[in-house]
């Protein structure tokens, strides 16, 4: 979750997650269990390519020993952190296996084009905020490829039953009526209030979202700023979340300078600096455009551009890891790990052996694997149970002259306390008006979300009752008169994992298994973030981490083999 300066915290541009920005966009992600609940609806198949090409081969060849050497490293699951951490072990001329429960690859990422409709059950869309992102959107020749929202900063909250546009700065909240008096003065007057000396009396290591908020801008921020924006970028509640683990850079922002808008003031200046500079000492730089953005045919194009080249024998579709098994010969150069895992169209189990393993599933599938270290079994009861979060995920289309209010923009949340106004949606987007070419001209298409923290039973109901709840919200919001000439449904049991009050214990059983199993690394929206851009992050540093491990391993193997 990414909060870069003050209008992060306050104002529509960045405090609107949209299901995309840093959100449900889910991120990132290695692929969870997912029911469709919808025949209707058919899955872009990803697509593959022949492995490296001959000149790739040769190239490697002639990188030198630690090339030649053909390490081999295990990649498990095929989400957005796995395929990323595969394709930069790729570059770097090393072996890559993918394992994938699933039937296809791409994670989170899952993007569909039916009957001239395009349109995306996971993420809708994602930033630049990462230098990851960036390189992988160069490497893979995307730039081309990208879409950005038209209108993107007019983004809407529910309040009273209706939307409201959200000022697009800090100073057109402050003049606008969405905030009451008091908030504005309490937001103006933040920056003298809490100084650092305040800090150390009223921090607290488990405090949740909504308490750290409150404290700062008051109650009805959190009400009608917050709370929607979490539910949108987790679909987590600002009570459940902990603090430093959901918002780490505000949190260490408070610790530097004890008030979050001077600070982010503070960080952006130095941020820009260190840009100036990095751009000075570069003539190779390009601008790029800013904001929110997704991909012709929607977000899987960024999954499908990082497997296009990966062949049948590297990306092991419906193959299902059961056991790895860590063994380590003194003076040996050859593979440490071996990983046994079952295709779903074979009954006998199949084992290969491996130098390294980059783990991306969840934790919730980690605990069902075997680990033997050096013959012993490595128990991992010492893994937490994580909370995830249910979602629904609606698809529907309205001809556009049954629409009475259609708002042009990016979409609309709906605040926990809008309940009591009748609205039990999360939040909408206005797909067709964020890309035109995702719908036929005559339609609305919309993507609403249902569920998380807020109401985890109504995520789970039936597709007729869904559609019912859904018909009413946008009744109310957009006057959508009748019923919607299509609607798709696909439910995400396990959409987010929960960043939640005890999560410490998560990160520590994360760091046990790295610490006390050599070669084995966690990647994933476990830990770092769960937005796609933090997703491919964490797939990249995993791999680099591998790379390191590999080279410093064959140069200690190297030398302990040097006679005296």
């Amino acid at each position: 979750m990414n909060f870069q300066v003050v209008s992060h915290l306050i104002t529509p541009s960045k405090i609107y997650s949209p299901y995309g920005g840093p959100s449900l966009t889910v991120s990132q992600f290695p692929s969870l269990s997912v029911y469709h609940n919808q025949s209707q609806s058919r899955s872009r198949s990803s697509r593959s390519r022949s492995q490296c090409t001959e000149t790739q081969q040769m190239a490697a060849a002639n990188e030198g020993p630690k090339q030649s050497s053909a390490k081999r490293v295990a990649v498990v699951g095929a989400g957005v952190s796995g395929l990323a951490a595969a394709y930069k072990l790729k570059l770097h001329g090393l072996n890559v296996t993918i394992f994938e429960a699933e039937g296809r690859a791409g994670g989170k990422l899952r993007s569909i084009s039916q009957d001239g409709l395009i349109w995306d059950e996971g993420a809708n869309t994602m930033t630049e905020s990462e230098m990851e992102v960036g390189y992988l959107l160069d490497n893979l020749e995307l730039r081309g490829k990208q879409q950005f929202p038209i209108s993107q900063n007019k983004r809407y909250i529910a309040r009273n039953g209706e939307p409201v546009l959200i000022p697009s700065n800090p100073i057109a909240l402050i003049r606008s009526n969405f905030l009451s008096t008091q908030s504005k003065f309490q937001i103006m007057l933040e920056p003298f209030l809490w100084k650092k000396s305040n800090f150390a009396k009223m921090s607290d290591a488990e405090e949740s979202v909504g308490g750290f908020f409150q404290r700062h801008f008051g109650k009805e921020v959190v009400d009608y700023l917050i709370d929607p924006f979490v539910a949108g970028t987790c679909a987590g509640d600002p009570e459940s979340l902990s603090m430093p683990h959901a918002f780490p850079e505000l949190w260490n922002l408070e610790k530097e300078f004890g008030s979050i808008i001077f600070g982010a003031i503070r960080s952006k200046f130095s941020a820009k600096r260190e840009k100036s500079g990095a751009l000075n000492s570069s003539s190779t730089n390009k601008k790029h455009q800013r904001g929110s953005f997704s991909f012709l045919g929607g977000m899987q194009t960024l999954t499908d551009a990082l497997c296009k080249d990966l062949g049948k024998d590297e990306l092991k579709l419906q193959s299902r890891v059961l056991e790895l098994s860590y063994s380590c010969e003194e003076n040996s150069v050859s593979e440490s790990w071996s990983v046994s895992y079952a295709p779903i169209h074979d009954k006998q189990s199949e084992e290969q052996p491996f130098d390294a393993v980059v783990m991306t599933a969840p934790l919730c599938n980690v605990k069902e694997m075997k680990i033997t270290n050096k013959g012993s079994p490595f128990l991992l009861d010492f893994l937490p149970e994580v909370s995830y979060l249910p979602l629904s995920v609606i698809i529907t289309t309205f001809k556009k002259e049954n629409v009475r209010r259609p708002l042009e923009g990016f979409g609309v949340l709906v605040p926990a306390k809008e309940q009591q106004n009748g609205l039990k949606t999360l939040g909408t987007l206005f797909s067709s008006m964020m890309f035109p070419d995702r719908a036929p001209s005559d339609l609305y298409l919309y993507t609403t979300f249902v569920g998380g923290s807020r109401n985890k039973e109504l995520a789970k109901a039936s597709t007729d009752e869904l559609k019912q709840v859904v018909t009413s919200d946008l009744r109310q919001l957009l006057g959508a008169e009748g019923e919607p000439t299509f609607i798709n449904h696909f439910f995400w049991s396990k959409a987010f994992p929960l960043y939640e009050h005890n999560y410490d214990t998560v990160l520590q059983a994360i760091e046990k298994m790295e610490v006390n199993l050599p070669g084995f690394f966690y990647a994933g929206n476990h830990r770092g973030g769960l937005s796609v851009g933090k997703a491919l992050s964490s797939g990249c540093k995993a791999a680099d981490l591998v790379i390191s491990y590999l080279e410093s391993s064959y140069d200690d193997k190297l030398s302990r083999e040097k006679p005296c």
